[in-house]
């Protein structure tokens, strides 16, 4: 009887697993396949051309003592941390303001979510209009009487990293505050009441009761705000090219351009290896988070 059971219930899964078999497939074709093959690539000494002799870690030997390259490393950290940072923070903020239930809700939803829509190009390229010290903020300031005022940041070394973390605050506070919403709204009102009546403070009952609860919220949404981060490219190119000098270049630059510019194929795959170890790093802890959450639910 059990066997039988067994039958039908590994016969019904049959037409499903038949189904997707096309897809997974594809997956480990297309992104396990092309994964492999770019770690051996990254192991070998191809230039323009791949080729098949091993050199073991040599590449990343080369990778670690390359000025441009730790370069983009010490820039993507700096940008990485304030940009993380400013954006989780904005974007609670904008969700608690919009809880309080206040007027044309859904007019405000739309306008701080407006700019996610937007490419990182467009955004790249509005920034970069605006930043120009002959063009935008500083111009307007010197048009309106203030001749002395500068705010040239973007032709700047020391502060270029600075105008990419603005833009891209710009660009993803949005998509944190709907993130941020929908966390909020999850919270039970009895717990706000409850707090309410023992007379605690507002920021009191967002440190100490709400935020915790919504460890969900900010997990996604620092998973999501640290893969941008890791392959922050667009944004960068359209704003800066990498520049002044390399003072605003980041690892997916380096990437790109020693693999189609400098038509070195192994050092710009383990340049890519090394991002994607980054993300591993970043997301597994998140999926391990998400799958322990979902066996205790089940326990539950």
């Amino acid at each position: 009887m059990v066997a039988a059971a067994k039958r039908l219930r590994i016969g019904s899964r049959l037409p499903a697993q038949i189904a997707l078999a096309p897809a997974l497939l594809i997956a480990l074709v297309l992104y396990c396949g092309t994964t492999s093959w770019t770690v051996w690539i990254s192991l070998t000494s191809s230039r323009m051309l791949p080729n098949s002799v091993f050199v073991g870690l040599r590449q990343y030997d080369v990778l670690a003592n390359n000025d441009r390259w730790l370069a983009s490393i010490a820039n993507i950290a700096t940008f990485g941390a304030l940009f993380m940072t400013a954006a989780l923070t904005i974007g609670f903020l904008l969700a608690a303001m919009i809880d309080q239930k206040v007027r044309a809700e859904s007019l405000l939803r739309s306008v701080f979510l407006y700019p996610f829509s937007m490419s990182f190009i467009v955004t790249g390229l509005a920034w970069r209009w605006m930043l120009d010290p002959t063009l935008g903020f500083e111009k307007l300031l010197h048009d309106i009487g203030f001749a002395d005022a500068h705010f040239d940041w973007i032709v700047r070394p020391d502060r270029v990293i600075y105008t990419l973390v603005i833009a891209s605050v710009w660009h993803a506070a949005g998509l944190v505050m709907a993130i941020m919403l929908a966390g909020l709204r999850g919270v039970d009102r009895e717990i706000w009441n409850a707090a309410r009546v023992d007379g605690l403070p507002t920021w009191r009952i967002f440190v100490f009761i709400i935020i915790p609860m919504m460890r969900g919220s900010f997990a996604t949404a620092c998973v999501l705000l640290a893969t941008s981060v890791v392959k922050l490219y667009d944004l960068s190119v359209a704003m800066t090219n990498g520049g002044p000098g390399i003072a605003s270049e980041v690892p997916a630059k380096f990437v790109m351009d020693y693999l189609f510019e400098r038509g070195n194929l192994a050092l710009a795959t383990a340049a890519a290896t090394t991002m994607l170890i980054t993300v591993v790093v970043v997301v597994a802890p998140w999926y391990h988070w998400q799958g322990r959450k979902a066996r205790m639910a089940g326990i539950a």
